[in-house]
């Protein structure tokens, strides 16, 4: 239960630290919101590529080592 309550809270934080972020440059509420609740939308193509890339060699990672 205290793992599940910590989780929550750092959650909150840092979507409350990310809608204060966008509102300082310019976006409303709403939006500012909406980007932090749909990441992936803002996600640039390059940083897209990054993140496939490291789920990939980590589920690489994972089979091999279930293979052995």
């Amino acid at each position: 239960m205290k793992i599940v309550c910590i989780s929550a809270l750092l959650l909150g934080c840092l979507m409350g630290f990310s809608i204060g972020v966008d509102m300082m440059q310019g976006f409303s509420f709403s939006m500012a919101l909406q980007n932090a609740y749909s990441p992936f939308r803002v996600m640039e193509f390059a940083e897209l590529f990054v993140f496939f890339s490291f789920c990939s060699v980590l589920q690489l990672k994972y089979f091999t080592a279930h293979l052995k």
